[in-house]
């Protein structure tokens, strides 16, 4: 890189490794999920007998995903407010100066960067937004799940005792009342979601892409290397 640019970071380690572990979670919890609920292949084990436990682990794998899913949430909750390199929270309060950069990077994405009246050395408030949106969308998609898991625990105990169904039905029972009031109703709109965050992630590999093509800064390798390189002014 030429003297002109200096490098930002702009991503820390732990940070890529939670982009990357989510990311591969979410393909296998939509390769899973899709065969739970409508089984689109089989296998085929000796003397071409049908694998009658093809079901089970994908129940499993998408379970285990789903607490990967977990546990990075609330590692993403917590550095959202308390982080010591950047609190995402201060660029989604709608001050003017959030509400004028939100519109400002929007209009820079639809001139194609004719005009850029914004500094992109940092985290803009239109992409921390769009990040909101999907770490609401993944909250959402692990009450609903939660909540369908909890619904086949049909006698009300498991191996770990009582409490564990208790209180999965204490903290997402709510989910039928606002889907609906069944469990199929819980069901579509968790289905329903995990189309909404395919969208949400094509459009952000897309804009990543879109970034590094017209800003010419590197934005793609950040979560490689967690940094960028702006030009000096």
């Amino acid at each position: 890189m030429n003297s002109e640019h200096k490098q930002v970071r702009r991503m820390t380690s732990a940070g890529r490794i939670i982009h990357w572990a989510n990311a591969i979670s979410m393909v296998v919890a939509i390769i899973t999920g899709l065969y739970i609920g409508h089984p689109y292949y089989q296998t085929l084990i000796a003397d071409g007998a049908v694998d009658k436990y093809v079901m089970a682990w994908n129940r499993w794998g998408h379970f285990i995903v789903a607490i990967i899913f977990d546990v990075t949430s609330v590692v993403i909750a917590y550095l959202y407010f308390f982080s010591r390199f950047e609190k995402a929270y201060k660029k989604v309060i709608p001050t003017a100066k959030n509400v004028s950069e939100f519109f400002e990077v929007f209009l820079n994405l639809v001139t194609l960067n004719r005009r850029k009246k914004f500094d992109s050395a940092h985290t803009d408030s239109f992409n921390s937004v769009y990040f909101l949106i999907f770490h609401l969308l993944l909250v959402w998609m692990l009450f609903t799940g939660l909540q369908l898991y909890v619904s086949g625990l049909e006698s009300g105990i498991s191996s770990i005792g009582n409490w564990w169904p208790w209180m999965l039905h204490l903290t997402t029972d709510w989910t039928l009342v606002v889907t609906g009031g069944t469990i199929m109703d819980v069901r579509i709109a968790h289905h329903y979601s995990m189309w909404y965050i395919v969208a949400w992630v094509m459009f952000h590999i897309y804009y990543q892409i879109w970034r590094t093509v017209f800003w010419k800064e590197g934005d793609i390798a950040i979560v490689f290397g967690g940094s960028k390189f702006v030009k000096e002014n």
